[in-house]
């Protein structure tokens, strides 16, 4: 195991790669009882299309999900039983573009991160349990379809995108997951959980080495082989439209604005956009920003509003959204305010202010043993070094900022999702 150490963070953390392919990343806590393990693949719900062995596959949408559910189940018992048995906490999620199981404790690690490990390098399916999973992931779909703070946020990814596979929900449809199939998440299995494909991260005391050892021993020796995934032609640089709106049961409008972003390849530049776009929404309408007090003062929007920069493999996307009586009001007041920044620039005084507190947040969040290793995890895919924050926070100017604002949030990059109550007119 590679040590690394970072005295200014004041964290030692431990870096391999197996013959299998699969990465290792142990940042180790010295004196602390709880441990945590994260074992993601590099696989979500976008990753429908993929070509394994010279043939190719198309899944139904929501395939990802239902695998995980899937997971759990091994030849002698369930899994979450198992782990929950030893006094451990498990659990796992599905995301756009990757999959995680988990499980933190406070003692029988080992046993528990031997159970984690042979369970999801191994999948075991039956025609009959994904037949008794259907209607339970079924009624999960439709509480999602149910949800306005799911739906306002999934209509924008597909008024955003034209034909990028982002714009299904995470789940599927109640229609899609019909024609998923023991074969097909044996297929997906294989195709996306070869070790090649996989990050492991412990957080916690623990020897790093031995994380190694029982690695070595429970999974795979060699890589089964990369599976190479499609998302199709390369997505127009506009929205596809830039309004979408539904009604359902809420007491006042809810809405998602988003601002479509340049594609970002895979690298450290992945992380530089990241942070560039994250102080980008936070001098444009953040908390501490003028506007920010404008319209909170005005009652355009309330202490639910937020904003946030996200990326998602090769997408970026500027969102901020929350309840207000008049969402285009305030859409138009958010650019309107990046017209200003683009001719004025950006305050020094304001921007070193939140460039402060985002270092200082990032460094507690390494206190998070659940939110170490999901970053860890991700940035692993999309290839930086996530301890690498501080250097890059230091190297960003206000000029990076202004830019990012001049160039993304712009009306013609603007979409606007609306959930309006049922039982008025118009927001």
């Amino acid at each position: 195991m590679t040590e690394r150490i970072f005295e200014h963070l004041g964290e030692r953390a431990y870096e391999d790669t197996l013959p299998n392919g699969l990465r290792i990343k142990v940042v180790t806590k010295k004196g602390f009882a709880r441990k945590y393990a994260f074992f993601a693949t590099n696989y979500g719900s976008m990753d429908t299309k993929f070509t394994m062995d010279g043939k190719n596959y198309v899944s139904p949408d929501g395939v990802a999900h239902y695998l995980e559910h899937k997971m759990f189940d091994m030849p002698d018992g369930n899994a979450l039983q198992k782990l929950s048995a030893t006094g451990a906490s498990p659990n796992a999620f599905t995301s756009y573009n990757l999959t995680a199981y988990f499980f933190s404790c406070t003692s029988g690690f080992w046993e528990n991160f031997r159970t984690l490990l042979t369970f999801v390098s191994q999948g075991y399916f039956t025609q009959e349990s994904v037949e008794k999973e259907r209607g339970i992931i079924g009624q999960e779909i439709k509480m999602y379809e149910d949800s306005p703070a799911s739906r306002v946020d999934e209509n924008l990814f597909r008024a955003m995108y034209h034909h990028h596979p982002i714009r299904v929900p995470i789940a599927g449809t109640v229609e899609s997951i019909q024609d998923i199939t023991a074969e097909i998440l044996t297929q997906c299995h294989r195709a996306f959980y070869d070790p090649s494909n996989m990050v492991l991260c412990v957080v916690g005391d623990v020897d790093p080495e031995k994380i190694r050892q029982e690695a070595m021993a429970l999974l795979p020796k060699e890589p089964g082989g990369a599976s190479q995934r499609d998302y199709g032609e390369k997505e127009p640089e506009t929205p596809l439209t830039r309004h979408i709106e539904e009604r359902m049961e809420v007491s006042m409008p809810m809405f998602s604005v988003g601002f479509k972003g340049p594609e970002i390849a895979r690298g450290p530049q992945r992380l530089r956009q990241e942070i560039i776009g994250d102080l980008a929404g936070e001098v444009l309408c953040g908390e501490s920003s003028q506007l920010y007090q404008k319209l909170y003062e005005k009652g355009l929007i309330d202490s639910g509003f937020g904003v946030s920069y996200s990326t998602v493999r090769e997408l970026a996307t500027l969102c901020l959204g929350g309840d207000s009586e008049d969402p285009k009001a305030v859409m138009e007041a958010v650019l309107e305010e990046a017209r200003r920044i683009e001719k004025e620039g950006v305050d020094e005084g304001l921007f070193l202010r939140l460039k402060r507190s985002a270092v200082g947040r990032r460094i507690r969040g390494l206190d998070s043993f659940e939110g170490l290793c999901y970053r860890l995890a991700l940035s692993d895919f999309d290839g930086y070094d996530y301890f690498a924050f501080p250097e890059i926070y230091e190297r960003i100017t206000t000029e990076d900022v202004r830019q990012l604002i001049a160039r993304e949030i712009v009306p013609e990059q603007a979409v606007l999702s609306v959930i309006l109550p049922k039982n008025r007119e118009e927001a």
